[in-house]
């Protein structure tokens, strides 16, 4: 990359991480899904990083989104798990490494299934959540969707009693949804949830 093209990526990360401090600090989870779209769609449309090529631009509008479900917006326990390492294709920068570290305790009654949390391996690292569910490939992108990227900085945040927050409606498509380009980590099979999450980011 060029010294310019650098430091367009670093601003990128800023502003994407700025977008998700501010997401952990609103009480209000609608309002704080309200400005996580506004931002994506402000980043997406103007900013030189995003995955959408100029000629894309000229035509975007807004990243398809279902409307906000509070129903898919759940406070869980972790449970310890380990398991192999999987290592997922991502282009030029080889395989990602992501260790197995943590499940999901309270999906099960509302989505079928609980999921694995992973831990990206390398310098920093950082929790990663992809998953699947029946909307894959129909509604909203095959290779399925992230919920939590650490690297990337997407991190909705733990209550004071040590909960996670997963909030599906935060759920959003890979770089490779947008373009060829890209080559993304893509969710197991392992990750996949029977029933359809109709929220987030769809096709």
């Amino acid at each position: 990359m060029t010294l310019a093209e650098t430091l367009s990526l670093i601003e990128w990360r800023r502003r994407v991480a700025d977008l998700y401090s501010d997401i952990r600090r609103e009480p209000d989870p609608l309002t704080a899904w309200k400005l996580w779209c506004n931002t994506r769609n402000q980043l997406f449309g103007q900013h030189a990083q995003s995955p959408l090529s100029a000629a894309q631009k000229q035509h975007f509008s807004a990243i398809p989104v279902f409307a906000y479900d509070p129903a898919l917006r759940f406070l869980v326990r972790l449970s310890e798990t380990s398991g192999a390492v999987l290592h997922l294709p991502a282009g030029a920068d080889g395989a990602v490494a992501a260790s197995p570290f943590a499940r999901t305790n309270g999906l099960a009654a509302t989505l079928g299934a609980e999921l694995t949390l992973y831990w990206i391996g390398g310098y920093g690292g950082g929790v990663f959540l992809p998953f699947k569910d029946a909307t894959s490939g129909y509604e909203t992108f095959g290779g399925g969707r992230y919920l939590l990227d650490g690297v990337k900085s997407a991190d909705l945040g733990m209550t004071p009693d040590g909960r996670m927050i997963l909030d599906f409606n935060f759920s959003y498509a890979p770089s490779c949804a947008h373009s060829p380009d890209y080559i993304c980590p893509l969710a197991p099979p392992e990750n996949s949830l029977p029933g359809a999450v109709r929220g987030g980011e769809r096709s």
